[in-house]
């Protein structure tokens, strides 16, 4: 029997001791292993043929399709229940009606800054002139089954308007939670928590004490599948790795770095807005969402991690229950900055690339289409792709493009989907602390159910 040394021992129970405990560290352990055995058996190396590569990436795979099938089993009764008791029993008619304001301002404002952003990184760093003209044989249109049957949605008149408008709220609550419409459904709980505001606490107690209890049974199950996130991390990443390889990255290296660098440019006003206007220590923020900010990163989508944002925001960020549980599904909805940002980035690139010319007009263009098409764009992997192509066909660029940055849409959708989660988290900071600062100056008439905050907090433990 080999004797093992005893330093190896001690060694690998430190690192059992370090990474128990810790999701961030699991799945940040379990990215880096993915994207490298992705590598490893993907189109870099060359160590297996595509067929068998795309059969063992599917089959790694499996498990991120799982949790995120867990994810949606339970996201839509936990945000008709979070929404609802978040108003119901957290803010007054009249606070509610600031709330909503407040939030829908500053999330259009962020939008707006996002494309801005985006648009003057393009402009600046100018990647579609460092793009080799023989890559433009990708958007050719023989070649546009590439796309994946991405087609444009077309742009609504002003006589649709109207009709398009009254089509955003639901007509029927019970064929809404079913239809999966999140706009729809947040609108719907928020209907429903108002009129439970305007109702006696004894006629509203036993619906709240309901929906209590489904809040809990979403958080347990959601515990569960939390216990699989670090091999979900793997699989996904294992497999986007596999069908990209390195070498499409290096072929749009410019234009991954310009939409890279504009996120970062959003994330640095983010934590800004969260010192000044949140008076939050930025460095203590990140600590203590670094585990959503990871699952974000890893699946793409900012609905299947909403459960763990708003149980982040608010046991460890210390938001009030009634302002994140109304914010948070919202800004899941329609606060995606990121998204815009890279909108913005992606159609100045392919007019750099057809060499159009995008006066100022076409910009102001590009900024109202991208925040419009953004808010309200469902919180899932790969949505970007249709936004922009309506945009193009707008703007006149070939949507045929779309075809010479879709092998690293993937990538960039992880790095938007993290920058969006945190613009939700730091919505909700900054809410929260306008609310507390206008209750210090006009003193509020609270409901019994929010005099003792903990006994709504612990309904998602």
């Amino acid at each position: 029997m080999m004797n093992i040394p005893r330093s190896l021992i001690n060694l690998r129970f430190s690192l059992t001791d370090l990474v128990q405990g810790r999701l961030w560290l699991q799945v940040i352990i379990a990215m880096f292993l993915g994207v490298s055995f992705g590598i490893l058996i993907g189109p870099t190396t060359n160590l297996v043929d595509r067929d068998t590569s795309e059969l063992i990436a599917g089959w790694v795979a499996l498990p991120g399709n799982l949790f995120l099938m867990g994810i949606q089993f339970v996201i839509i009764p936990l945000v008709v229940a979070s929404v609802i008791r978040g108003i119901a029993a957290g803010e007054s008619s009249e606070n509610l009606g600031r709330l909503g304001l407040y939030s829908m301002l500053f999330f259009v404002a962020i939008t707006l800054l996002a494309v801005v952003i985006g648009i003057v990184a393009a402009v600046l760093i100018n990647p579609g002139s460092y793009i080799d003209s023989s890559l433009l044989s990708l958007a050719e249109p023989e070649n546009a089954a590439a796309l994946n049957g991405v087609t444009p949605a077309e742009m609504p008149t002003l006589k649709e308007f109207p009709n398009l408008l009254t089509g955003l709220f639901p007509k029927d609550p019970l064929a809404t939670f079913v239809s999966g419409n999140m706009l729809q459904i947040v609108l719907s709980a928020i209907i429903i928590g108002v009129a439970l505001v305007a109702m006696s606490q004894d006629q509203r107690k036993p619906i709240l004490d309901l929906l209590g209890a489904i809040q809990t049974v979403c958080m347990v199950i959601v515990g569960w599948v939390l216990k699989f996130v670090p091999f979900a991390v793997f699989g996904l990443l294992a497999s986007i790795s596999a069908r990209v390889g390195i070498s499409t990255l290096l072929a749009t290296a410019t234009y991954v770095a310009t939409v890279l660098i504009g996120l970062l440019a959003l994330l640095a006003i983010n934590l800004l807005i969260i010192a000044i206007l949140g008076r939050t220590n930025p460095i203590t923020f990140l600590k203590q969402s670094r585990e959503v900010i990871l699952l974000a990163l890893s699946t793409s989508s900012s609905a299947a991690v909403m459960p763990l944002t708003l149980s982040t925001t608010e046991r460890k960020l210390r938001v009030r229950s009634g302002i994140a549980r109304f914010v948070i599904p919202l800004g899941t909805t329609i606060n995606m900055g990121g998204t815009a940002l890279y909108q913005g980035v992606a159609t100045i690139f392919l007019a750099q690339v057809f060499q159009i010319e995008i006066g100022l007009s076409g910009m102001i263009l590009i900024v109202i289409m991208a925040t419009g098409a953004s808010i309200g764009s469902p919180g899932t992997p790969g949505v970007g792709i249709v936004i922009l192509a309506t945009i193009l066909e707008s703007a006149g660029i070939p949507a045929s493009g779309i075809a010479l940055i879709l092998g690293v849409d993937r990538i960039l959708d992880m790095c938007r989907t993290s920058v969006n989660v945190i613009g939700d988290m730091s919505a909700s900071i900054v809410l929260n602390r306008i609310m507390q600062d206008e209750a210090h100056e006009t003193p509020a008439k609270t409901h019994p159910e929010a005099e003792n905050p903990d006994s709504v907090r612990s309904s998602a433990s």
